[in-house]
């Protein structure tokens, strides 16, 4: 099948994405920081410039990347995410921290509830696009979002993410479980963003990621 033609995302998701799975990512994060790649996409936006800028940050997880621009002196944050579990966790962490009344969570798919999002000056998405099988709609309804700045972590796009990518959904296949992994192409994801007026301004690797910080060229 398509992958523009599959929905997203629904049951699928929140198998994976679940309570259990939101509670470990959470300790990870209150033990360690952020991810290796999560660190370099917050470093490459903040010395990119994100004092008093209102956020988007689509798929957030436990508040990792929007936590980090918050302290780095982004006024305030929208985390929209299809996992009510990380909205919970992530909602808490972020009251923890001092920013409850600088965050708004809204639960769903983004591509549907684009037309009700108000554009920010920064939008990024963190390990998002591995899940989502219509990247070209994704992309182009959160670049369209963004006023200034765009930033993003994916699978490196090389032969054996692809390979990677391949034996995960089989596995996933055979225990019945619906999700699927994507090594979208970075010339894919880097025209579409060329198209939506963004260029990159740094590209970075973190292990199996890539980490790239766009800005808008128009």
């Amino acid at each position: 099948m398509d992958p523009e033609r599959l929905p997203c995302c629904g049951p699928a998701f929140a198998e994976l994405f679940d309570e259990r799975e939101a509670q470990h990512d959470l300790e990870l994060y209150r033990a360690g920081g952020p991810s290796a790649a999560a660190r370099q996409l917050i470093s490459a936006l903040t010395e990119a410039g994100v004092q008093d800028a209102e956020l988007i940050d689509i798929g957030a997880g436990v508040g990792a990347v929007f936590n980090g621009l918050l302290a780095a002196g982004a006024a305030r944050a929208l985390d929209v995410d299809y996992s009510a579990a990380f909205i919970e966790v992530a909602r808490e962490e972020s009251a923890r921290r001092g920013y409850a009344d600088r965050v708004e969570f809204r639960f769903g798919d983004f591509v549907q509830l684009a037309p009700e999002i108000q554009a920010a000056d920064v939008v990024t998405l963190d390990r998002v696009i591995c899940c989502y099988p219509n990247v070209r709609a994704l992309i182009g309804l959160s670049a369209s979002r963004a006023r200034r700045l765009y930033g993003l972590v994916a699978p490196v796009d090389r032969w054996w993410t692809r390979a990677g990518a391949a034996v995960v959904n089989r596995l996933m296949w055979l225990t019945r479980r619906r999700m699927r992994f994507y090594v979208h192409r970075s010339s894919l994801v880097d025209g579409l963003l060329a198209s939506a007026g963004f260029a990159p301004i740094t590209r970075q690797r973190a292990g199996f990621w890539e980490v790239v910080a766009y800005r808008r060229t128009e």
